[in-house]
């Protein structure tokens, strides 16, 4: 038998409208031809489709998102509207499904419409509220695998008995339990504080912000569970979610009230008396766990002013700015506030962030990554409850000095009106521009409407962690920087790297050092052999202990003899130049010359003889170019120069046969006296001493020369045709 939904009136806060409605129980198939679309219904009356008639025409895409195809069981949260009845308003219900795939190949009985290679089925279950999602996850995860193990299709007894399970539990009762479970959604608020850090109290504060925010992720089960784990941290959000299926939905606070009485003792009553939850979900809003592409539409409709969304399309990431005021990455675990003013608002305070930190660090030192969603020490700081109830407190804090706030305004000229332990306005402990962003928000005007103007006479107006930035937060921060960079991980790399690089290079440095020494001992070696030889051949012949190469000696010497030989022939090619040119040999007084000059002989009768006339060249000392003798070269020109500074004024005008007779007297010098710079020195002595002596003489003979004149001529003409060529020595190369 297949149960009708019904419903039934009554209950407080819009509670009544979901009472009696009855779990739904559908099948998604994803057709090759015309996409996904519904199969068949289970707690519904024969050839009824809720679908058609609530006009839940986004159900299939709802139930298999994108990229279920990826994973072997994948899980989505959505919500539905189920229009107005003629006994109950308009409503919010909430879907969960689980998808699943199997091989066509592997089907008993194979459907003539199966033609592609897998087939993808969802499990739908729709309830009136996802309070015991948790728990049904569990249960619905074991009907569709047993459904799927089955290998036929066709046969959905399983999933009946199923649907009529869930209709007895509630109509015993048992899913109407006033009771807060929020934790029980299967989120691990350990896991969100530990990923986000103190971002989790951004996107909380944000949250109460109304903006609107966009989830994204590859991950459809961990996109919704993600959302539902931030709404949870509002204490009693998750029971009053009945308008959140649309923007037009304003049941709860039409239904809403002051409350009147507070019992201390009783928690609930104590929440409902400052005004929680805060609905974040009420005209204009809209919440959607997993929100397909063809939705989109509503979330760009004017009257849609803020949603906390998710989408696992990659589409909404490139139009980000028109669909989002802040993004929320989950692959990526990073947040993008597009929103300026946003972004300012949402800068926390020291007193915040001293908070959070607070949080964070005992998550981080009870994590067990073998149970995260379980303290390793077992105990209760850093567990799901401890973190749940300590965002209760911060929220209390909060509304409490905000009401305060307004109070010091109202009674900004009444100092009896303070109140004597509060120093200042505690609300700038939570940052003066979100308390002022805050106050422009459709749930801070439902609160401040329905809430006592003295709250902060139950619940002390300050900061759990007031006080301005101390040395201990400074602290706290930089050691949560450093974590930050993970860096034992990157070390850890680099360590690896750099063990394997050094590794190596001490292999090759061994090689090479082991092939260095190596060498060594052989150079060694053989020095040490051609040692014994030569010690042996001493010994043998009978020479000296050090032998000496005679080939290079006698190489040696004939190079200095060489040398030697040709310094000593250019100096005797030079002087036998000289005798043959003549000495001193010049023109008449009229003509210059100096020295190793000639100028042209003049007759007698003062004419010059043409035929008689010699062109003389200078003569030049001989070429040193021998490099062994460089001081040589400085002694020999220093002379040269010498002599012919004397010469040219005692040299004789006339009677160049004397001239003659005198250089063959100086070439008849021993050359063993020429053959040395010393010996070269007192030959040139010798002859300027010679010189002066004949100077004189023929001094004397210029009177007898001048009478006889013809006399004179004779005897230089007979003497002309004696004069012999000086011999000239041969130069040695």
């Amino acid at each position: 038998m297949m149960a009708t939904p019904r419903s039934s009136t009554g209950g407080e806060n819009g509670e009544g409208s979901k009472t009696g409605f009855i779990p739904l129980v559908t099948v998604v198939d994803f057709h090759h031809h015309r996409g996904p679309e519904v199969e068949r219904w289970f707690g519904v009356e024969e050839g009824e489709d809720p679908a058609a008639k609530y006009d839940w025409t986004l159900l299939p895409f709802m139930a298999l998102s994108d990229g279920a195809h990826a994973s072997t069981e994948d899980f989505s949260y959505f919500t539905l509207l189920r229009p107005a009845t003629d006994d109950s308003p308009a409503t919010s219900l909430f879907g969960i499904s689980c998808t699943r795939q199997l091989d066509a190949s592997q089907l008993l009985v194979r459907p003539s419409d199966v033609t592609r290679s897998t087939v993808q089925k969802a499990v739908v279950v729709i309830a009136d509220s996802p309070q015991f999602f948790g728990m049904l996850r569990e249960r619905l995860s074991v009907v569709t695998s047993a459904w799927f193990a089955q290998r036929e299709f066709s046969d959905t007894e399983i999933l009946r008995r199923f649907q009529e399970s869930l209709a007895e539990e509630k109509a015993r009762g048992q899913m109407n339990e006033e009771v807060d479970r929020d934790q029980y959604l299967g989120m691990s608020l350990r896991e969100l504080v530990r990923e986000f850090r103190w971002q989790t109290l951004v996107l909380l504060k944000c949250c109460l912000l109304q903006p609107k925010m966009l989830f994204f992720g590859s991950r459809c089960e961990r996109l919704c569970m993600m959302q539902f784990s931030l709404i949870s941290l509002i204490p009693g959000l998750l029971r009053n979610l009945q308008d959140c299926a649309g923007p037009d939905l304003n049941n709860y606070e039409k239904k809403l009230s002051r409350p009147t009485s507070l019992r201390t003792s009783d928690r609930n009553s104590l929440l409902s008396y400052m005004g929680l939850p805060l609905q974040i979900f009420g005209k204009g809003s809209l919440f959607g766990p997993y929100t397909p592409l063809q939705q989109l539409d509503i979330l760009a409709d004017f009257g849609t002013k803020s949603y906390i969304v998710g989408s696992t399309n990659s589409l909404l990431l490139q139009q980000k700015d028109r669909y989002s005021d802040i993004l929320i990455n989950l692959d990526e675990n990073t947040i993008n506030i597009t929103s300026t003013s946003l972004r300012t608002a949402l800068a926390l305070s020291h007193s915040d962030r001293r908070w959070i930190d607070f949080i964070t660090q005992e998550v981080n030192d009870t994590w067990d990554d073998a149970n995260p969603g379980r303290p390793k020490t077992m105990g209760y700081r850093g567990s799901e409850e401890f973190i749940r109830l300590q965002f209760e407190e911060y929220l209390l804090s909060l509304i409490s000095s905000v009401k305060y706030h307004n109070y010091l305004i109202q009674n900004a000229h009444n100092p009896k009106a303070l109140l004597p332990h509060i120093e200042g306005d505690p609300s700038t402990d939570f940052s003066n521009e979100w308390v002022d962003y805050w106050m422009k928000t459709e749930n801070y005007r439902m609160w401040n409407s329905h809430t006592d103007g003295h709250l902060f006479d139950i619940v002390e107006p300050k900061h759990p962690c007031a006080g301005g930035l101390t040395i201990d937060d400074v602290q706290r921060r930089i050691q949560q920087q450093v974590q930050d960079l993970h860096l034992d991980e990157r070390f850890a790399v680099g360590k690896e790297v750099l063990g394997r690089n050094l590794a190596a290079g001490r292999d090759k440095a061994s090689t090479i050092f082991n092939k260095l020494y190596a060498d060594m001992e052989a150079l060694r070696e053989a020095q040490r052999k051609r040692a014994e030889e030569t010690q042996h051949l001493t010994e043998k012949n009978g020479s000296a202990a050090y032998p000496v190469d005679l080939g290079k000696a006698q190489q040696t010497v004939s190079s200095v003899g060489a040398r030697a030989g040709a310094y000593i022939g250019s100096w005797t090619s030079w002087a036998g130049e000289k005798r043959k040119q003549g000495w001193g040999r010049s023109s008449s007084s009229s003509g210059g010359g100096g020295w190793g000059f000639g100028g042209a002989r003049k007759s007698r009768s003062g004419n010059t003889d043409s035929s008689t006339e010699k062109s003389y060249t200078p003569l030049s000392s001989p070429a040193l170019s021998s490099p062994g003798f460089p001081s040589m070269e400085k002694i020999q020109m220093s002379d040269v120069q010498h002599r012919a500074s004397e010469g040219h004024e005692r040299r004789p005008l006339t009677q160049d046969s004397f001239d003659e007779s005198l250089l063959d007297a100086a070439g008849s010098v021993d050359e063993s006296v020429t053959s040395s710079p010393v010996s070269l020195r007192k030959n040139t002595e010798l002859q300027r001493e010679r010189s002066k002596s004949i100077g004189a003489t023929l001094d004397e003979d210029q009177h007898s020369s001048a009478a006889a004149g013809g006399t004179s001529e004779a005897k230089e003409e007979k003497a002309e045709p004696k004069k012999e060529e000086p011999k000239t020595a041969e130069s040695t190369t």
